[in-house]
């Protein structure tokens, strides 16, 4: 039937553009693209690749006005990632990244297919991700009230956060926080998430206290002690405090029983940032360090690092329900809540929601919480074998002991002053980054520019793990010593 509006609509628009013509033919080319992906995965690769002047060329194209065909736009956009940075490398061990599961690319591509929203009811999909939820407590021994997935630690602290705020000064939401003088604390190492969840909490910089730390870099209970009391003594309010299980520089986890202690006594608000570091609570080698967690009012954990899921899954998880409702309960015209019951979102910051737990929940089907389990303590092992090397080898010394799978170090060369040694080290972490057998990163501990390597991959096996010392002294040997800068 010909309608009279027909006429304004152009006939590209008038089918659907949705349809792949060659929907077999293109999954079974990207199944070939995953497959050598995998592949390549399976072991360091020798060198990093250049991005060719084609390729620089095509970026720079304007918008295209019509249809490209799919294999050359698939070509490319394979061309372009293995022309990037991958943290599913073996020896990738610059940041704290992803491994990539196979599985997980599976489930990434099933929700990405159906495209569920959970920021309202989902049917099926609520139950799985509340089981994830669940999964994830029992993995790492926290006592679940209730719990959600979130794009990332920052949304985690965040909303960690806002529900600590609405307790300790309620009515925060509705009224705001100028009537306060609100504090939150949290360590010298802590991660700069802390700090701009505070900042978007309404609190600004200055309620944010940084405790020093101990000779483990961890943070120290009789100044954390010593601050609460000096606060509230001048007519501050206590919002939160934040430990941290697993920090980022150095992997050191907090005493959390010591800690909790503090807070129950003071009536406080622990949240601990284990977006890293939580998973290694399950091991029987680090575990340990980890005693008082059950105590904590909530916890952060990202399946994307050390649970090896894609990028972003996050975890916040809360010892009691309620405060989440309390936090971001809501009620909308657009939303409306049948009899008592609320939508997802009113526990949640976020309200776009994709399906991100299906990553994690497929991975744990297929490979279970032992092989987890293992993953971790090998990881750990990894960076307690490169501890000792670095030791045992007269070109190298060590900046910290490892507590969890972060690792700093130094290269030394004879003659050479601290500070020329710091600018050494930073050109030699960026002349291994050019280079590529090994990616890691320049960091500071203590004032001292170091190299810094953190083993959450298992794909890395124990026999690469020498490597990293055998390429950063190539390197640190032979370029010139008055080069200033590093490029490719």
């Amino acid at each position: 039937m010909t309608r009279a509006t027909d006429h304004l609509v152009p006939e590209s628009l008038r089918t659907s553009p949705s349809a792949l013509t060659d929907r077999a033919g293109v999954l079974e080319g990207l199944s070939h693209y995953l497959t050598a992906a995998w592949e390549s995965f399976d072991r360091p690769r020798p060198c990093e690749p250049d991005i060719d002047a084609d390729l620089v060329g095509r970026l720079r194209a304007a918008l295209p006005e019509q249809p490209d065909d799919t294999r050359a736009a698939l070509d490319d956009a394979v061309h372009i990632l293995e022309a990037s940075v991958s943290p599913s490398r073996p020896l990738y061990l610059a940041y704290v990244g992803s491994s990539g599961l196979e599985v997980s690319v599976l489930a990434s591509a099933l929700s990405a297919a159906y495209d569920a929203n959970l920021a309202t009811a989902a049917g099926a999909a609520d139950l799985l991700d509340q089981q994830a939820v669940r999964w994830v407590a029992e993995f790492v021994g926290f006592p679940l009230g209730e719990g959600h997935f979130t794009s990332g630690g920052q949304t985690s602290n965040l909303t960690a956060l806002l529900a600590a705020r609405e307790q300790a000064l309620p009515g925060a939401r509705e009224e705001g926080v100028s009537g306060y003088r609100a504090t939150v604390y949290c360590s010298d190492e802590a991660h700069h998430s802390v700090a701009r969840a505070v900042e978007a909490a309404g609190l600004g910089r200055r309620a944010l206290r940084r405790i020093p730390t101990d000779e483990r870099r961890r943070m120290r209970v009789d100044a954390l002690r010593d601050a609460l009391e000096r606060d509230r003594a001048e007519g501050f309010t206590p919002v939160a405090v934040v430990a941290t299980a697993g920090t980022t520089l150095t992997g050191a986890v907090d005493p959390l029983a010591a800690i909790a202690d503090v807070c129950e006594r003071e009536g406080v608000w622990l949240h601990v940032d284990g977006a890293y570091g939580l998973p290694a609570a399950a091991t029987s080698t680090a575990g340990h360090w980890f005693a008082g967690l059950d105590r904590a009012d909530s916890v952060t954990v990202d399946a994307h690092k050390w649970f090896g899921t894609q990028k972003s899954c996050s975890v916040i998880l809360l010892r009691h329900r309620g405060p989440l409702r309390a936090a971001f309960g809501h009620e909308e015209r657009y939303m409306l809540h049948a009899e008592d019951t609320g939508k997802p979102v009113d526990h949640t910051f976020e309200y776009s929601r994709p399906f991100r737990s299906l990553r994690l929940w497929l991975s744990m089907r297929v490979h279970g919480a032992d092989q987890f389990r293992a993953w971790i303590e090998g990881t750990l092992a990894n960076a307690a074998l490169l501890a000792d090397e670095v030791r045992a080898h007269a070109s190298f010394e060590l900046s910290h002991e490892p507590m969890l799978s972060t690792v700093c170090f130094r290269h030394v060369l004879p003659g050479m002053s601290d500070s020329e040694l710091d600018s050494h080290n930073e050109r030699l972490a960026r002349a291994m980054q050019a280079d590529g057998r090994v990616y890691l990163a320049p960091a500071i501990v203590d004032g001292r520019t170091c190299l810094r390597v953190c083993f959450v991959n298992f794909r890395t096996t124990p026999d690469v793990v020498k490597t990293v010392l055998d390429v950063a002294d190539e390197l640190g040997q032979t370029f010139p010593p008055e080069e200033t800068a590093i490029t490719r």
